[in-house]
């Protein structure tokens, strides 16, 4: 743990060097002499082949690779230090891949089959969560017929224990990968879903969450979309016609099940006395972290993710976590960079806890996305430019051809289009509102249809190497679980 835990800092010391050089490293060499760090720290690795105990499995929604150096530069130089070269927490995993995100029925895909693929095994058409390919986009029957059980009800039913964090609704796409099966990920309460939907036989997400049988059901579940599991009355956010309220039956499911709805509930859970734990903080998504002076008792991700380990690794058997940074992707489809970014560090900093609060020896952790997004980091700006602002070179603006300033991020899509008679200001472009220009106007940036990188370490994480099929990602998981042992 301790050896692994150096690898998280970003300035690591050395007696010497193994090349001879022809002359003396300087400062300016800094390059040189981490090349020969990692180099011996390669050298040393040895795969852990090992069964997992534990599994945690963190999704960037939408981090595709220049989110991850763009977010990369930007938690640096927040902290007032070198972005280029800082580094975040899962940049120390020892192994990563590349996956390829495509759906069954599109070259780029939604979180719905996204997440499904790294959680079954299966990949699905767009829009559908837990079943095979062979279902048809919004149709009961054929939802019903393909169902494939994912990671967290397999390890469920092998005595593990399961659960979820998101900073999206927990009935949206992504948080439901690891207990949903439906042929729409739209179906996220009964006012979702058609009449003949209902007569059929489908069962809205949120009951799905929570009525799931005992069995499979997850024991921790954090995230936001209060308006899914409570009925339409006065005084609630409430969203559900069948006058149910979900979050009472959660509560007397177990003898030891909590409710909280604030982040002082949150961290006053006393662990030792909670077997099932429930969490929803918001009538629909979280709030971006810059936000949260509008929203004090909002949990942030590092502190949900604590919390669901600490209930989760009361089981001697293991568990499975599903930590999603959903703000990423959400910010994407805004053009609204600077909270997208943001939420790269807080997926990082969530990575750190869960690093701390693990046994390296027996917790397989994965950092990957279930998609891309079209951001590009072009430009030549200089080392010490604002990755959010303006293109600059010593200060000194970089302007297109028609003479005007132009931002070092971009979407290929969006709503980001832009006045090109006004011209732009550093002001402008670093402030948390701003909006990248985009190439394409639309009402929601689409995703990038690109591969996604795959961080991991821990028991196998050796095997994630390689370009891999987003799907393989849970073979791995399976394997280091022993799920197909008897």
């Amino acid at each position: 743990m301790k050896r692994f835990a150096a690898l998280l800092t970003t300035t690591i010391l050395i007696s010497g060097s193994t090349v001879a050089l022809a002359e003396p490293i300087t400062p300016s060499d800094s390059a040189f002499r981490d090349g020969q760090t990692s180099l011996q720290t390669a050298l040393k690795r040895a795969p852990n082949n090992g069964k997992a105990k534990n599994i945690i499995l963190f999704i960037g929604d939408g981090m595709g690779i220049n989110s991850v150096t763009a977010g990369r530069i930007m938690a640096g130089q927040t902290r007032g230090l070198d972005g280029a070269s800082y580094s975040l927490s899962f940049d120390a995993f020892p192994y990563t891949a590349l996956s390829k995100t495509y759906a069954v029925d599109a070259l780029v895909t939604d979180s719905a089959n996204g997440i499904s693929a790294i959680t079954t095994g299966f990949k699905t058409i767009n829009g559908a969560i837990g079943v095979n390919g062979k279902v048809r986009p919004k149709d009961c029957a054929t939802g019903l017929a393909n169902r494939v059980s994912n990671i967290a009800e397999q390890a469920k039913r092998k005595g593990l224990l399961a659960g979820v964090v998101t900073t999206s609704a927990l009935t949206d796409a992504t948080p439901a990968g690891v207990y949903g099966h439906t042929a729409s990920r739209d179906w996220q309460a009964d006012t979702d879903m058609p009449d003949e939907v209902a007569r059929a036989g489908c069962t809205d997400l949120a009951r799905q969450l929570v009525e799931a049988p005992d069995n499979v059901r997850l024991d921790v579940a954090l995230g936001g979309g209060a308006a899914k599991f409570l009925p339409k009355a006065a005084g609630t956010a409430g969203a559900r016609s069948d006058d149910r309220d979900l979050t009472k039956l959660w509560r007397t499911q177990t003898s030891a099940a909590k409710f909280v709805t604030t982040a002082r509930d949150l961290n006053a859970v006393e662990t030792k006395n909670t077997n099932s734990l429930l969490g929803i903080f918001a009538p629909s998504h979280l709030p971006s972290v810059i936000d949260h002076d509008k929203f004090p008792d909002t949990p942030t991700l590092a502190e949900m993710t604590s919390k669901a380990i600490e209930v989760l690794s009361k089981n001697p058997k293991g568990y499975v976590l599903l930590v999603e940074s959903a703000s990423i992707d959400k910010w994407h489809h805004r053009n609204n960079a600077y909270r997208a970014l943001t939420d790269v560090d807080e997926l990082s900093k969530a990575v750190a806890v869960a690093v701390a609060k693990s046994d390296p020896a027996e917790t397989l952790i994965i950092v990957t996305a279930d998609h891309s997004h079209a951001l590009a980091v072009s430009g030549y700006a200089t080392r010490e430019a604002d990755i959010l602002g303006l293109a600059r070179q010593k200060g000194v603006n970089q302007l297109d051809k028609t003479g005007k300033p132009r931002t070092i991020l971009s979407y290929a899509s969006g709503p980001g289009e832009q006045d090109h008679e006004h011209e732009l200001t550093q002001a402008e472009a670093v402030s948390p509102d701003f909006l990248q220009p985009a190439l394409v106007p639309l009402s929601s940036a689409a995703h990038g249809g690109e591969d996604v990188p795959v961080y991991a370490y821990g028991p196998q994480a050796h095997l994630i190497s390689g370009t891999v099929e987003s799907s393989y990602i849970y073979h791995v998981m399976a394997y280091a679980l022993s799920l197909s042992e008897d």
